[in-house]
């Protein structure tokens, strides 16, 4: 890894740069109201988004098809092979192009467009995949539509049974079964496809870091070594709806407050146990008048940690909080898990393979969730982050210097040269 190799390869006639392909897509899916972008999965934003990457991929001729589960597959076959007839034990990069409401640019379209400059660098440097290459492109993975994070490779690899995951709701109430079949996937193809993940022999993600590691080391590139375990829970405080200006405060059976109690409690649970998070993101009270006391609020929370005993122990400690809270207002509670994925460790040989290419990049942790976090159960896997000067993600905030993300790329390159 070196920042030389970056400048030379970005320079080179023909090819092009992260910076440049970034700013491609600058314009998709702004938000002018949070700020940063927003690009749910089969939004406008998001299906832009892929007929640009699956153009992209066809400049660069690769083969590209969409698998049952909406996953987005470009391959660059073995040379002498027919297309698509050796498709096994195969080195895959990628990452997703959606967002959480107001996000920032990188996070998910970095490691696309970086696979997309390190098999131009590849080319430019003369080589040709031994083993076959593919960048995939994998839906939903911020969960910010349907409430479920990784939903595309969790639907890959069986984590989640497409039984539930069709029935999974957006905000408006449509299901994923009714979105999907409206943006011509067939629902009934949804699930499991052991021959594809079998496929896999290596997945390395590149990502935008999301934290301020790197910034502290000075360094532009590390390599993953875990992802905290972490998950998101529905909490559901029912009340009795009535009229804000006719009913005594004495006489109120409020879920707002009760609410309200629950988010400080989140905050409070998770400062008793060392290194958790724990997260109110969303609120939504039922109806939601100004004028009008709500009958229901549901709140949404996420809760991380590296030991997964620990993430259980601060749910439990919410829920018997809430429990207390909405007791106190004359309010029911119920509280449902809606996705958790345990502390997950990277595949310890790969990760040593990668020090041996970037032997300067420094191995760190994050507490975020990839889906390379849900195919590390599978398949061995890797990641590589580049630096966020800023330290701040899933906010416009977020950025990466362009010397870094043409960094990025040639370590990327420099990986996938060396597996394959």
């Amino acid at each position: 890894m070196s920042p030389s190799l970056a400048a030379e390869s970005s320079s080179r006639p023909g090819q092009a740069s992260v910076s440049g392909l970034m700013a491609e897509i600058a314009g998709t899916g702004t938000d002018p109201a949070r700020g940063g972008y927003t690009r749910p999965v089969f939004s406008t934003a998001e299906r832009d988004l892929r007929t640009w990457f699956i153009d992209q991929a066809q400049r660069r001729a690769l083969a590209v098809e969409t698998d049952a589960n909406g996953i987005i597959w470009a391959w660059w076959d073995v040379p002498g092979t027919a297309p698509g007839s050796a498709r096994e034990n195969a080195i895959v990069t990628g990452s997703h192009l959606d967002s959480v409401p107001g996000g920032g640019a990188f996070d998910g379209p970095l490691g696309i467009a970086s696979a997309l400059v390190a098999v131009d660098i590849l080319r430019a440097r003369g080589q040709v995949p031994r083993r076959p290459l593919a960048i995939a492109v994998f839906p939903e993975e911020e969960g910010s539509r349907f409430g479920v994070a990784c939903l595309g490779s969790r639907l890959l690899t069986g984590a989640i049974s497409p039984e539930r995951a069709l029935r999974l709701r957006d905000p408006d109430g449509n299901t994923l079964a009714d979105v999907a079949a409206a943006n011509g996937q067939d629902p009934e193809r949804f699930g499991p496809d052991p021959g594809r993940l079998a496929s896999i022999g290596q997945f390395v993600e590149l990502h935008v870091e999301q934290g301020r590691g790197l910034i502290d080391l000075a360094r532009p590139v590390a390599i993953g070594s875990s992802i905290l375990g972490h998950g998101r829970w529905r909490l559901r405080i029912t009340g009795q709806g009535n009229h804000a200006g006719t009913t005594l405060i004495q006489d109120r059976r409020d879920p707002m407050v009760a609410a309200a109690a629950c988010v400080l409690a989140v905050r409070a649970v998770a400062l008793r146990f060392r290194n958790a998070r724990a997260t109110v993101g969303r609120l939504v009270p039922v109806p939601g008048g100004t004028n009008v006391i709500a009958s229901a609020v549901d709140l949404w929370f996420d809760v991380r940690h590296p030991e997964d005993a620990v993430t259980a122990a601060v749910v439990e400690n919410i829920r018997q909080e809430a429990r207390l809270a909405a007791a106190g207002e004359g309010c029911d509670m119920e509280l449902t898990e809606e996705s958790l994925s345990p502390t997950t460790h990277f595949d310890a040989g790969l990760r040593t393979a990668l020090q041996d290419v970037l032997p300067e990049a420094p191995v760190l942790d994050t507490g975020a969730g990839h889906d390379a976090g849900v195919l590390a159960a599978h398949v061995p896997t890797a990641m590589l982050f580049v630096r966020n000067p800023t330290g701040v993600s899933h906010s416009p905030e977020e950025h990466v210097e362009d010397a870094d993300a043409e960094t990025g790329a040639a370590a990327l390159a420099d990986v996938l040269a060396s597996l394959g």
